[in-house]
């Protein structure tokens, strides 16, 4: 007969929103119990977000050698010892980690390592032993996902889980997926000296972006010499005495070293127990209401198993606000408009709210735009990027859609945020002094144009 414990809060999976969910629910003083059949932190932590920017950052510092004499540095590029960057990417992740367990003890939160299952709407099972909550709060994350007749063989059809442990560079790629990872993947791995092709079936690269932030990227990486197919589903893949060949709709064929399948990622949610114990999926995904509860009573889901953004931030977010849902705090509704999205390629993609066609959707041929080319900003051209800041605003009201692209305009989503969630209009960010010289004065100068006085934009 298994044991059993009872808890108030029961949390299955502990990545963001998981252990944000833990973290919170202990400080409003909920017994927690935090089930992660891997390792706390989840696949940001360990196989997403912070490994893939630490490959990036050692993209970029090969770059800046490599055009070291454009800024009048004598600096020679010798190469790159792959062994040596992922010694740099896995200390950043360990560090992080070590932070991470250090807080989970700290909270006093009772940790168990094991794969979960929901056994009842109250239970959850590992190892033979029963965990009962007065909540519990569904987390599991998501997996890479493939194609129909794609093989994942892990060694030259490969996922980015795979991509991140690479001993060494390939001499060239295919990357399947032309959204956020892919275009992540295709840029750190150019500046490491890939030659890399990225095929897209949609018209463009990142997609679910603003058209012009699109362009811009598809602009900056033909200068890079990424190549790119868009408008080109995928068909099949052989393997090849010396790779992979991949053929695409139309007959076209391309030949490389590995093909990197980055397509999206699907909900972990099978075989878990969820719809045995009432728990509606669609496609896999988790039905909640925008109180991130399933219908079962006292059953919450947070983070990519419920359908939307999957974005790290989000699910930390969510678990935030369930912890504070099940404290009887009746947190506000977290706005999905209102959550940043980077892309953290060569040049950066950062955005806030509506594309201009979302926003024609809901607003009307009546909305106004305004581009600021960083151009005419000089932090931006001391960095030698190039890039804008595009508004979108709603009818006589406030800012609903703010796109950047350029080097570094992730810092600027902060800025972002505030405005697009203040519902702020113009005149009020254009009143706003910003720092001199620093990106940040894009923001400003683009409101102060929306705003009816432009100083440093051509007519």
């Amino acid at each position: 007969m298994s044991e059993t414990s009872s808890h108030d809060v029961v949390i299955l999976g502990g990545g963001s929103g998981g252990y944000a969910a833990a973290f919170r629910a202990t400080e409003l003083g909920q017994s927690v119990v935090l089930i992660e059949k891997d390792k706390v932190g989840g696949t940001c932590l360990h196989r997403g977000c912070i490994p893939t920017k630490a490959l990036l950052h050692a993209g970029e510092v090969a770059d800046s050698t490599r055009e070291a004499d454009a800024f009048g540095v004598q600096a020679t590029f010798t190469g790159v010892d792959f062994k040596k960057v992922n010694a740099y990417k896995d200390g950043v992740v360990s560090r992080l980690y070590k932070g991470l367990q250090g807080l989970v003890k700290a909270h006093k939160i009772t940790y168990v390592e094991g794969e979960g299952r929901l056994v009842a709407p109250n239970a959850v099972e590992v190892n033979g032993t029963r965990y009962e909550g007065r909540n519990i709060v569904l987390a599991t994350g998501s997996y890479s996902k493939s194609l129909p007749g794609l093989e994942i063989d892990g060694e030259r059809i490969i996922t980015s889980e795979h991509a991140l442990n690479l001993d060494a560079a390939p001499a060239s790629a295919i990357v399947l997926g032309g959204g956020v990872i892919g275009c992540e993947f295709a840029s750190a791995w150019k500046s490491l000296g890939v030659d890399v092709t990225i095929v897209e079936a949609l018209p463009r690269l990142i997609a679910v972006e603003d058209e012009a932030s699109s362009k811009m990227v598809e602009r900056a990486f033909r200068k890079r010499k990424i190549a790119f197919k868009v408008g080109k589903p995928f068909e099949t893949v052989e393997k090849t005495a010396n790779g992979v060949k991949v053929t695409l709709k139309g007959g076209e064929t391309l030949e490389a070293e590995i093909l990197l399948v980055a397509v999206g990622r699907g909900p972990v949610t099978q075989n878990l127990g969820y719809e045995d114990h009432g728990v509606k999926l669609d496609r896999g995904f988790v039905v909640t209401d925008e109180r991130l509860r399933t219908g079962v009573p006292n059953v919450y889901a947070v983070g990519d198993i419920v359908p939307g953004l999957q974005l790290a931030h989000r699910g930390f977010a969510q678990g935030i606000f369930v912890a504070e849902e099940i404290a009887g705090l009746n947190p506000p509704v977290i706005d999905e408009n209102g959550i940043p999205r980077v892309t953290y390629c060569e040049p950066e993609v950062a955005s806030m709210g509506l594309t201009e066609a979302k926003a024609r959707e809901v607003y009307g041929d009546k909305i106004e735009t305004l581009t600021y080319d960083l151009a005419g900003n000089g932090k931006s051209q001391i960095l030698k990027t190039q890039g804008f800041v595009k508004l979108v605003r709603a009818p006589e009201g406030p800012v609903v859609g703010i796109h950047m692209v350029g080097s570094r305009v992730s810092e600027l989503v902060g800025e972002a945020q505030l405005i697009y969630n203040w519902e702020a209009y113009p005149a009020d960010v254009a009143a706003l002094v910003h720092g001199h010289p620093t990106q940040s004065e894009a923001l400003g100068e683009a409101f102060l144009a929306l705003a009816g006085k432009p100083l440093h934009v051509h007519g």
